[in-house]
């Protein structure tokens, strides 16, 4: 089956090698999406709408259904190509992020400088995000990391097909528990709003910081295995 990573803010598609290694050695097709503007082209210019065009390619590049995998920010991308692809999306598997509502911002809080997202340090991580980084896993990385084009931020989330609800979603929750994602959405988390409208979710608890790819990369990847075993069967 055909398996699409997508990477969080800051990060290049390699930042997925550990994971991909295992789902290739389980027999899949991967493919690490890099973003514009981590690929060696000026980030200021590249927009979010580039970034879910470069999903969407390689939705249309596979062949077959494929399953969708986002890390943070990167599940709004996942899931704003799955909008624009519902047919050929077997499920989402969501890490440590959420699928951003329409006409919500991407994702707020961060400083822009200069047309760019500079990644603000590990000091802003600290606590549950980071506590099964040692300094060696931090560099590992940080190695990955290039300032994220501003866009990428500041968009509006734009969504246009309802059957996307029907997608089979997993929302794999790292430094915070299912539990946690549950109340959040029943408190009316503005950004959670999708939740209430999947016909199938289901959550898995991995009990990580929110970097598992690089942390836990064996368990995040029988995450996935899993998800993209379910759901090729579904679709035979």
């Amino acid at each position: 089956m055909d398996i699409i990573l997508i990477p969080g803010l800051w990060l290049d598609g390699a930042s997925w090698t550990h994971v991909a290694g295992h789902l290739t050695a389980a027999g899949h097709r991967v493919v690490a999406v890099t973003p514009p503007g981590h690929d060696g082209g000026d980030p200021r210019r590249a927009t979010y709408a580039d970034l879910v065009a470069t999903v969407v390619t390689e939705i249309d590049n596979a062949r077959g259904k494929v399953v969708l995998v986002g890390h943070s920010a990167g599940c709004a991308v996942a899931w704003a190509a799955a909008d624009r692809r519902v047919d050929r999306v077997a499920c989402a598997v969501l890490v440590g992020g959420f699928p951003i509502p329409n006409g919500q911002q991407v994702l707020d809080g961060l400083e822009v400088v200069d047309g760019v997202v500079p990644f603000p340090g590990w000091a802003a991580f600290d606590g549950p995000d980071t506590a099964d980084l040692d300094e060696t896993l931090k560099a590992e990385v940080e190695s990955h990391m290039t300032p994220a084009p501003a866009d990428f931020v500041s968009a509006t989330q734009q969504l246009q097909d309802d059957r996307r609800h029907a997608i089979p979603t997993v929302m794999v929750c790292p430094e915070y528990s299912s539990a946690q994602l549950r109340d959040w959405s029943e408190e009316g988390f503005a950004q959670l709003g999708e939740l209430r409208h999947l016909d199938e979710v289901a959550y898995v608890d991995l009990e990580s910081g929110h970097w598992p790819q690089f942390s836990r990369s064996e368990d995040l990847a029988d995450v996935i295995l899993r998800a993209a075993t379910v759901h090729h069967r579904a679709d035979r």
